[in-house]
């Protein structure tokens, strides 16, 4: 009896055959996002874990500069072995790209440095020597060689025209992730600089380490590697692409329940019918309860095949982010795992319940008898709207009651789920009482017919049009956040590095490079910038010196000040906060502050100034009042003004060769920018593809649920072709009918995704980061977005009343009836 009862109903694909690839396409595409994101992020928390690790022995303790872009001195490394410190192997570290684009770290190290202190493993280990020998092989994992299809003795072509190899695949797995490993001599070849990344140190004795920190000169720190240090940076990060994966997610269940909703809405005779002849409410339940378990376990498994596809696709973006902004290395490629596909399937299999509960109720509910009669497909749009709107009044008080409170990401992820979730709820009833209000006040008939007939077929668009709508909203938010992000970014810099050379040269040639520069023709100014960090009870933070020149006040990117601040920060005991610090400690200029020792009491801040690439708490003295502070000076960097015909790079060539400076110790303002600018780019490629990706989802969804209602409509249709109307103003009113839920739904997404947009600045990007900016509307992408997703609505809603007036009016309602 059951099995008849299931097919019978199963029947209904056969039927209707779209509605197979409306449910699967909902349903799997929703799933593959989540898929992908939660795969990439497993796989990337899993590369912290092996990251850890080089040559397979860990190697806690890391030596390394104060400033990112400066080098550990050969010379300090040498004299670290002459102490005694065995422990220590230095590596340098240096980034190619593949002719193909993909983006990979050559490490340089020492092998026979590592050999030294592993002494029950120098036999097994002993190869490694072999690099140091010709052809001097380059050692790559198993999983890079297997990602980039290589081979041993193979060579990796490079841009620009080179090639990298021989290679020699690591059949012990000691390594993992992107990493090509050298010898530093051969690294030496390829970037010609000196000095190292990092002097990496095994275990020792707690004298011994102390022992150790006790050389360190300034500008050099020593601290222990632990994966709660990358998890900390790199959790913004991941917890943005969740919150992706999960609205697209979400936009795969609103198509996957008006496909199922429309699916049992068509089988009301069907099911009439069946309970009329005996078939209990339980036995029903069961026949369509095993159906829904059946695409349950189809969306999975092809959602699961897909999302491993685009993880393997994103994996190459999201590897050179998390490695450009903190110097994490990620694997290429993805495999399978039980891990994030048990989370997922836990997903699909609450997400897809939820999602049939109330069509499945009030199919099995309504009396036999009503649905045995007619086939509704509007007899409960109306009542269901007006209930999404009470429910959406609901999420908006609690919405403005979290705005007032809202003080971390969770709670700022949970205020933007909430505004989602109510527009989306209330717009479909906005639509549809919009929509009967013109059936009623337009003065020509056809304009009434079609705003009744629009307001009809809301039942089986409603949810595909608000799918559609949080999409395009979360894109003009994204939209928006990351062009203001990037101007923001673009203009701070063009600020701040207002000098066209930086330098930052060593203890010892730092007043011989300052003495020299001054003097040269091409220079028009040198500044000196003194940097030293203190330590607080709430964490490290770090002491900035300012002169007093016009172009050093330029530079400073101020927020807000008190009058005459500039003036004032040279002559009183005032300092200059960076915002950051200023949101955590809760500071307004002309606040008085005590700082850590030697700063002392009654210090007064005198403005708030934008600091976008320094997370820690910084504040900026006068040059006068660092001399008296620090009379020993700290780490010090030069900003070289040049005059308008002035050469830089010919200068910076005189100062390597005078001063035997390295090249990485001089800094061309051109070229900072323009690689900060791609590490943004290449940032946010990742999030810009994933809300395409949502984007072109809802598309769909929309698409095929227009698709479906059209094929139940064939008898109207046939009839209004019989009363005269032509197949080419069908079509054309098929068209303008979904491309009005489109222009509407946009009207409602842009200032929603303005407003999201806002949110994310004013909550996720100052509880993650402490940084604010300034909105920028962004019409001209806006209106791109607008034109291809509208476009493609007006062509998805002319396409299937086209297909249907190629045939006769006559024969269309005959196959009708």
């Amino acid at each position: 009896m059951s099995w008849l009862v299931a097919k019978s109903l199963l029947g209904h694909y056969r039927r209707h055959p779209l509605q197979i690839l409306l449910v699967w396409l909902g349903l799997t595409l929703g799933t593959s996002l989540l898929v992908g994101v939660l795969a990439v992020n497993y796989h990337a928390k899993q590369s912290y874990t092996q990251g850890e690790k080089l040559f397979s022995n860990p190697l806690p303790y890391r030596i390394q500069a104060k400033h990112s872009g400066n080098k550990i001195p050969q010379g300090f490394y040498i004299q670290l072995r002459r102490n005694g410190f065995k422990e220590c192997s230095p590596f340098d570290t240096y980034r190619v790209s593949t002719k193909k684009g993909t983006p990979l770290n050559i490490v340089g190290f020492d092998p026979v440095s590592m050999l030294s202190y592993r002494s029950e493993k120098v036999l097994s280990e002993v190869d490694l020597l072999s690099l140091m020998r010709p052809p001097y092989p380059v050692l790559a994992s198993k999983q890079l060689a297997k990602y980039l299809d290589l081979s041993d003795g193979s060579y990796i072509p490079l841009q620009g025209g080179k090639t990298l190899g021989p290679i020699k695949i690591d059949a012990k797995s000691r390594i993992s992730g992107a990493r090509l490993i050298v010898d530093i001599s051969m690294l030496r070849q390829l970037n010609p600089s000196g000095g190292f990344d990092m002097v990496a140190c095994s275990a020792m004795s707690p004298n011994k380490l102390e022992k150790l920190r006790s050389t360190l000169p300034d500008g050099i720190s020593m601290h222990r590697n632990t994966r709660v240090e990358l998890g900390a940076l790199t959790k913004a990060f991941h917890m943005n692409l969740t919150a992706m994966g999960m609205l697209s997610f979400l936009v795969g269940l609103f198509i996957f329940y008006q496909a199922m909703s429309l699916s049992f809405t068509q089988r009301q005779p069907i099911v009439g019918i069946l309970r009329l002849t005996g078939v209990s409410g339980w036995q029903l339940t069961r026949a369509l309860f095993l159906e829904i378990v059946g695409w349950i376990l189809i969306g999975w498994i092809s959602g699961t095949l897909l999302g491993l596809e685009l993880a393997n696709r994103l994996m190459p973006s999201v590897s050179a982010s998390l490695s450009d902004l903190y110097k994490a290395d990620v694997g290429l490629s993805i495999d399978w795992n039980w891990e994030w596909s048990r989370y997922s399937l836990l997903m699909t299999v609450i997400g897809c319940l939820l999602a049939c509960v109330w069509p499945l109720v009030r199919l099995v509910r309504t009396q036999p008898i009503r649905l045995a009669s007619k086939l509704s497909m509007v007899r409960f749009a109306g009542r269901e709207f007006t209930l999404q709107a009470v429910i959406a009044c609901f999420c908006i008080v609690a919405g403005v009651a979290l705005y007032q409170t809202t003080t971390s990401q969770a709670e700022g992820f949970a205020l933007i789920a909430l505004l989602l979730v109510s527009v989306g709820l209330m717009m479909p009833f906005f639509l549809w009482r919009l929509f009967n209000s013109f059936s009623f006040s337009m003065p020509w008939v056809k304009v009434r017919w079609f705003f009744s007939d629009l307001s009809a077929s809301l039942s089986y668009r409603g949810v595909a049009a608000m799918a559609f709508m949080l999409a395009l909203a979360t894109n003009i938010g994204v939209e928006t956040m990351v062009g203001s992000f990037r101007h923001t970014t673009d203009q701070w810099l063009v600020q701040r590095l207002s000098a066209d050379l930086y330098i930052t040269p060593t203890m010892a040639s730092a007043a011989r490079i300052g003495e020299w520069l001054p003097k040269q023709p091409e220079v028009k100014g040198v500044w000196w910038r003194w940097e030293k960090s203190l330590q607080t009870d709430t964490g490290s933070m770090q002491v900035v010196s300012s002169g007093h020149s016009e172009g050093e006040r330029r530079a400073l990117t101020v927020k807000a000040a008190v009058p005459q601040y500039w003036d004032k920060l040279q002559q009183e005991r005032g300092v200059m906060v960076s915002e950051s610090m200023a949101l955590k400690e809760n500071l307004h200029p002309g606040d008085h502050i005590i700082l850590p020792e030697p700063l002392g009491f009654n210090w007064r801040v005198l403005g708030v100034y934008y600091d976008y690439g320094n997370p820690y708490k910084q504040v900026i003295i006068s040059e006068s009042m660092w001399n008296k502070v620090f009379p020993r000076g700290g780490d010090v960097a030069l900003g070289v003004v040049l005059k308008p015909d002035a050469n830089a790079v010919d200068l910076s060539a005189q100062i390597e060769k005078r001063f035997s400076l390295s090249a990485d110790r001089i800094y061309n303002n051109n070229i900072m920018h323009t690689q900060a600018m791609m590490v943004f780019d290449q940032t946010f490629k990742v999030a810009d593809t994933l809300g395409k990706l949502t984007l072109f989802i809802a598309v769909f969804g929309l698409f095929f649920s227009t698709v479906a209602g059209e094929v139940s409509r064939q008898k109207q249709i046939a009839l209004l072709r019989c009363f005269g109307i032509s197949g080419k103003e069908l079509v054309l009113l098929g068209a303008l009918q979904l491309l009005t839920i489109g222009l509407f739904t946009a009207f409602i997404a842009l200032p929603l995704g303005i407003i999201l947009a806002q949110v994310m600045v004013d909550v996720i990007l100052k509880s993650a980061f402490g940084w604010t900016m300034q909105l920028q509307i962004l019409p001209w992408q806006y209106l791109s977005t607008f034109a291809w997703s509208l476009s493609t609505l007006f062509i998805a809603g002319a396409w299937p009343v086209w297909l249907m007036v190629k045939t006769t009016p006559m024969k269309l309602l005959r196959d009708s009836l």
